[in-house]
């Protein structure tokens, strides 16, 4: 693949990766705020309002983390963190009784470990090319 081409797939898929975060915390989170540490309270998370701010600084700086490619290391790290607990208290298909409920919730469940996969990728090998932590590991002459 071309390095051009490689640089556009790499912030497609930053962004593709973070988007699903970024709005969660903007078209969700923040203007149902009430309601979301209601429901955050009833899954039984201590100190709701305050968990609540921590996840939306955490989706919010990990996604734009993430996109821009700027210390996209710590902005997956903070998605992990997010991931995981919202997985724990959210998706717990192994105690619902009811089977269509229980299938849900394993989709969900499937579904964050596997985005915890794409922020282990993203720790692991960083934000790739056309990402500002890219651009500053570059000498002068390369960008």
């Amino acid at each position: 693949m071309s390095k051009p081409i490689q640089g556009v797939v790499a912030v497609a898929g930053r962004v593709l990766l973070s988007l699903i975060f970024l709005l969660a915390a903007v078209g969700d989170k923040i203007p149902n705020f009430n309601g979301v540490a209601q429901t955050m309270a009833s899954a039984g998370i201590p100190a709701p309002q305050f968990m609540l701010v921590g996840a939306i600084v955490f989706l919010l700086a990990g996604s734009l983390s993430v996109i821009f490619g700027y210390k996209a290391r710590i902005g997956a790290g903070l998605l992990l963190v997010f991931l995981v607990l919202a997985t724990y208290y959210f998706h717990h298909f192994w105690n619902i009784d009811d089977a269509h409920a229980s299938q849900q919730q394993l989709i969900q469940f499937m579904k964050n470990l596997s985005m915890m996969g794409a922020m282990l990728f993203v720790i692991g090998n960083g934000s790739g090319p056309m990402s500002l932590d890219g651009r500053s590991s570059r000498t002068p002459a390369q960008r």
